[in-house]
């Protein structure tokens, strides 16, 4: 015979206490992580609700063994039995498996134990605790409210269609719980709202069972200090070292993101000072994102449970009034429309509590059936271009950077907005190749990258080649930040979105496209600069040798001309004969340095020389190189005045969208580089 079957149930706080991983509590280092998380992000949305910038101050104290046996009662007990402790069998203290167990921990996104299976089975030396401290400048808490809002499980004020960075009522609640599973403390809070006087003291444990707080302390003292916001203070057990990398990245991120935010991250150990540090992410941006404001529900959104519990609650005495208040998207004439498709047993005076389980039923399925607007997304808060860019500036520091906002959009009822970047180049944080950063309701999304619905984008969707970035040689870094009432999270971690979302798919490649367009714009005109470069040191790489060689030729016409005259005055009287011979001879001369400098024999330098107007002629060139005017140095500086100016101007055409005239690649006239200016008048 079976044995007879125990009816039990479970409180809330029971069932997550034993199910920890669903809040993204997997081992001691995940938990760490994931408790500074959700702090700080607390912090950040009791800022951002009064309007504040927010500053937020982190101070993560690793307990030494002394103060670590003292707060687990260890500290006075002696082994009597030493072979019953699981540490004395391998030979090694607790705290040297622990630290093995550390560097063979958890991978980012794998979920296994941070801190391995023999740091678990440690004993307490083995184990690694941490004070836990979180203040920020923001709303504060109200005195009275103090205990539900952070000792009840399931219980909290980001319940709604709202845009918020939580969701579940966990967060905050979890930490507790964590707390009290590996150290038995309580919480310690402090907390003044703006323009109180006094601050409000709690000390608050949580009963499991009946999913309630546990108020030990709870009292307000003169605010002193000017403080306003709320400080936080824990003790858990943790692993630093294996999640270390995680949290610093984290920061990071958050910076990017919010970089109106500040964060002073603080760490200090106990019995190793050394290795102690502050670190800074400076605010950048002094613009707040839009207060995300909490809108009625979508039809599209609407389900039996849902429905009933807007019936249960509204204030409508009519249905007609009943729909346009309670929904979003409906007017008086589409409420009137829709309840005569409904058909006779709706009346627009009826009133909606009267309304059966059939009648429900009904209502749910002819509102996901019926063409509605869709849902606006003016109630949503997204980081905005110029915030995103900001950040990435400050924190990955680029070489270039594009930003794209696509249209927005909605997935089953919820409306979404999806903002990207895309930058190439980087500093030592952006390692080479393809970099995806990912962003829920500006939260950082850090873990389970290969299943999430933007990796599938990146890696799948875009054809970078078009757009002449290579992710295998490049440092490409990929910004998505999603905002929405209701983001499509794979589980209760929160840690990827889904990668069955046809909406999200086309709005974050439609993103992605756009940065890529304008980055391919810089890219070209980046390689067109690069080309110039190139090719005008390769000109001038031979403006010496092409300087040297005309100067000769020069040089010898110059020396023909003076034998020439010379034998003319040799000859004394020779007659019209030799006169006539010795004017032959130079106007030969004056034809081989016309060949030479591209110049007429007749005066002018002919109508497609560049000079043409200036009266230059052969007489010029020569009294230039007995003057000094003309030599070997100052051709190659004119040559090279003359290859930047005519690349220049090039380059003008072509930026233009002009064809380059192909006389202008053929004419060289050397006539003027020798002589930019005519000389002045004797």
């Amino acid at each position: 015979m079976p044995p007879k079957a125990t009816l039990a149930k479970k409180s809330p706080a029971e069932f997550f206490a034993e199910n920890k991983h669903f809040a993204g509590f997997d081992n001691p280092g995940k938990s760490l992580f994931t408790s500074l998380r959700e702090l700080v992000e607390n912090g950040l949305d009791a800022a951002e609700s009064i309007e504040v910038l927010p500053t937020i101050h982190i101070d993560i104290l690793e307990l030494g063994e002394a103060s670590s046996s003292r707060l687990l009662g260890t500290h006075a007990h002696k082994k009597k039995d030493k072979s019953m402790y699981r540490e004395e069998e391998g030979g090694k203290s607790g705290k040297a498996s622990a630290k093995k167990g550390e560097k063979k921990g958890d991978d980012a996104d794998s979920g296994k134990d941070a801190s391995g299976d023999k740091s678990k089975e440690a004993a307490t030396k083995g184990r690694g605790f941490y004070r836990l401290i979180v203040r920020d400048n923001g709303c504060g808490m109200p005195h009275e409210k103090i205990p539900d809002m952070l000792g009840r499980v399931l219980s909290g004020t980001k319940y709604g269609v709202k845009q918020t960075r939580g969701k579940f009522g966990l967060g905050s609640k979890m930490v507790l719980i964590w707390s009290k599973m590996t150290t038995g403390e309580p919480v310690r809070i402090k907390s003044c709202q703006p323009g109180q006087s006094k601050i409000s003291e709690c000390v608050l444990d949580l009963d499991l069972r009946g999913n309630a707080p546990n108020v030990l302390k709870h009292h307000r003292t003169a605010n002193t200090s000017s403080f306003t916001g709320s400080e936080i203070e824990v003790k858990i057990e943790g692993a630093w070292s294996s999640y270390r990398s995680q949290i610093l990245r984290y920061f990071s991120q958050l910076a990017v993101i919010t970089p109106h935010a500040e964060f002073i991250l603080s760490y200090a150990n106990e019995d190793q000072p050394d290795r102690a540090f502050t670190k800074v992410y400076d605010r950048r941006s002094f613009d707040l994102p839009p207060l995300a404001v909490q809108v009625k529900p979508h039809p599209l959104s609407v389900n039996n449970l849902l429905l009933e519990q807007l019936i249960e609650d509204t204030n409508a005495k009519s249905l007609d009034r009943f729909l346009v208040r309670e929904f979003a998207s409906i007017n008086s004439d589409f409420a009137s429309r829709l309840l005569a498709e409904l058909g006779g047993s709706f009346e627009a005076g009826m009133s909606p509590k009267k309304l059966g389980k059939t009648q429900i039923n009904k209502m749910v399925n002819i509102l996901k059936a019926v063409k509605v607007d869709p849902p606006s997304p003016s109630c949503l808060s997204p980081a905005g271009e110029y915030n995103l860019l900001l950040g990435i500036l400050k924190e990955i520091c680029p070489d270039s950077v594009a930003t794209a906002t696509a249209p927005a959009g909605s997935y089953e009822g919820h409306p979404f907005l999806v903002e990207a970047a895309v930058s190439i180049g980087g500093n030592d944080r952006v390692k080479a190749g393809m970099n995806i950063y990912r962003f829920a309701n500006r939260i950082p999304l850090l873990f389970q990258l290969g299943a999430d619905v933007v990796n599938k984008v990146v890696q799948k969707k875009v054809k970078w080649a078009s757009y002449k970035i290579n992710p295998t040689q490049q440092k490409v870094g990929v910004f998505v930040s999603i905002v929405s009432t209701k983001i499509p999270f794979a589980d209760t971690g929160k840690e990827c979105i889904k990668e069955d979302v046809d909406e999200l798919h086309s709005a974050i490649k439609t993103a992605i496209t756009n940065c890529c367009l304008q980055l391919k714009v810089k890219i070209d005109r980046a390689r067109r600069a690069r080309e110039r470069k190139d090719r005008r040191k390769a000109l001038l790489k031979y403006a010496p040798d092409v300087a040297s060689a005309v100067y000769g030729v020069l040089k010898a016409v110059k020396e023909k001309r003076e034998r020439e005259e010379e034998e003319g005055e040799g000859g004394g009287g020779g007659g019209r004969r030799d006169v006539m011979t010795t004017a032959k001879k130079r106007k030969l001369v004056s034809g081989e340095a016309a060949a030479v400098m591209g110049i007429s024999t007749d005066g002018g330098e002919g109508k497609d020389g560049a000079g043409a107007g200036v009266e230059w002629n052969e007489e010029m060139v020569m009294e230039g190189m007995k003057d000094g005017r003309v030599s070997e140095k100052s051709i190659v500086q004119q040559l090279t005045t003359f290859v930047e100016m005519t690349d220049f101007e090039m380059a003008l055409e072509a930026h233009a969208g002009k064809n380059v005239d192909e006389a202008k690649k053929e004419v060289f006239r050397l006539l003027p580089i020798l002589f930019p200016l005519p000389p002045p008048p004797p």
